[in-house]
């Protein structure tokens, strides 16, 4: 059994930053692709960024420019750092393995 465990959310201002953290329980490289999604409540899970096991990522129109994924595989991690942070990116971060593995999820709120 695979476990994902995310951290760094948290409370923050319009325009501010913060670093989302996905633990994994074995090495990311056999966990192939790597991806952050979110969900708000009372709507569809969606797709945030992803990351290849070459490094190859890509983005939501949504987040281009303002969000960046990365991944680690000596720490068997994958980070999102997301900045200029706006109220409607507030929402549950889950971290996937495209194997099918998912995170708990950790909340984001965007607020003043």
């Amino acid at each position: 059994q695979v476990q994902l465990v995310e951290s760094g959310g948290g409370l923050v201002q319009p325009g501010g930053s913060l670093r989302l953290s996905c633990a994994a329980s074995r090495s990311i490289f056999s966990l192939n692709v790597m991806g952050w999604y979110r969900q708000v409540p009372g709507n569809q899970r969606e797709l945030v960024a992803v990351v290849g096991r070459d490094g190859t990522t890509d983005y939501a129109d949504s987040v281009k420019g303002r969000f960046t994924i990365s991944r680690d595989s000596a720490k068997n991690t994958v980070y999102l750092q997301m900045s200029s942070l706006k109220p409607e990116d507030t929402a549950v971060y889950y971290c996937k393995s495209s194997l099918g593995y998912w995170g708990q999820g950790t909340q984001v709120t965007v607020s003043s």
